[in-house]
């Protein structure tokens, strides 16, 4: 039985490919994650009880930790997704960036090598490293992220992932360590920490809380439902050629105000009483300062991994969008307990004293 390392594996996007491959595959899943505020072991209940799933919990910046992971479960592969991932917290903190996502990268990437080249070049080794579009920095009116882009990343948190990039693709370069690298959109879909917008825009509705939208809400964005990603995370993994950098996008431009909006248009119709005086959730939006650095456009040509590996969504974003809302409004449990921890539905990243 082939075994697969997922860091991260509590996270939003790490639990889904989780889910994905216990569902979906006969992998051994060996999940080692820190569990700090964003990781949930919630969002695997589904899949806990499966003999081949194992959970383990670690930080990748303890050397010795990761060393000891290799050595027990001996795995074929590497899916890297462990990482401090929120743009605001980044401009609020960004050491904590810089430590998780370029040295916990380098520990990874090291001993990953050091395993690689002790078994005389395991058969079909790969360390799959999963990154995000906003390493490219922010588009005009008009293109598309490809995967010849210029790195120019305008956040701590981007910054951060762009060197985990090319310290990955260094590895490979110099060492022949065999990997291949994802970047995403944005995700979105049930399980994801309340900070990112479209849950924070459900939860803070339903609630009757202020639905705060930064600037004007113009900033535009390409939506890739969860799961989509994950099966094309999971095929990558598989089938992607070493070396090789695939852009994963889901074809769904939209503002954030578009997004916004129509997430009150689809709560009005499916919550029987608004809360309050309200009688629309639209009058809920409440427009805030918006973020330094904020890049005013993001979208993916994704065409590399449809035509060499035969991945394209399944979800548009009416069909994604409307699961969401349905997930978040069925699980008010998992809502709970999530809000009931660190996080109380603050918007961060407008910097202290501004």
């Amino acid at each position: 039985m082939k075994t697969v390392i997922v860091t991260g594996g509590a996270g939003f996007i790490g639990s889904a490919v989780i889910r994905h491959l216990i569902t979906n595959s006969d992998y051994q899943v060996v999940n080692f994650d820190k569990l700090t505020y964003a990781g949930n072991l919630e969002s695997l209940t589904s899949v806990a009880d499966d003999p081949r799933y194992h959970f383990e919990r670690g930080d990748i910046c303890d050397h010795m930790a990761v060393k000891n992971l290799f050595i027990e479960f001996q795995p074929q592969a590497i899916m890297h997704l462990a990482a401090e991932s929120h743009v605001d917290r980044s401009i609020d903190g960004p050491a904590e960036f810089i430590n998780t996502n370029i040295v916990g990268t380098s520990v990874l990437l090291e001993i990953a090598r050091k395993y690689w080249s002790e078994k005389q070049g395991t058969e079909g080794f790969r360390f799959h490293h999963i990154s995000t579009d906003e390493v490219f920095g922010t588009l005009g009116d008009n293109g598309l992220f490809h995967e010849q882009s210029p790195y120019q990343p305008n956040s701590p948190y981007s910054a951060s992932k762009a060197a985990s990039d090319h310290l990955v693709r260094a590895w490979h370069e110099t060492y022949g360590l065999p990997v291949v690298i994802t970047n995403c959109s944005n995700n979105y879909g049930p399980y994801q920490f309340p900070e990112k917008l479209i849950p924070l825009i459900i939860l803070n509705a339903v609630a009757g809380e202020e639905l705060p939208v930064y600037g004007k809400g113009d900033q535009v964005r390409d939506w890739l439902y969860v799961d989509d990603h994950a099966r094309a995370l999971c095929l990558v993994m598989e089938k992607g050629v070493l070396g090789e950098t695939y852009n994963i996008g889901g074809h769904n431009e939209k503002m954030n105000i578009e997004v916004v909006k129509t997430l009150c248009s689809l709560l009005d119709g499916k919550v029987d009483k608004h809360p309050g005086d309200i009688t629309r959730f639209e009058q809920l939006i409440t427009h805030v300062t918006d973020r330094p650095g904020h890049d005013q456009r993001y979208a993916i040509d994704a065409g590399k991994i449809k035509t060499e590996l035969g991945w394209e969504p399944a979800e548009t974003f009416e069909t994604g969008l409307a699961k969401t809302i349905d997930w978040y409004l069925s699980n008010q449990q998992w809502c709970d307990h999530v809000r009931d921890g660190s996080y109380q539905g603050e918007r961060l990243g407008l910097v202290a004293g501004e």
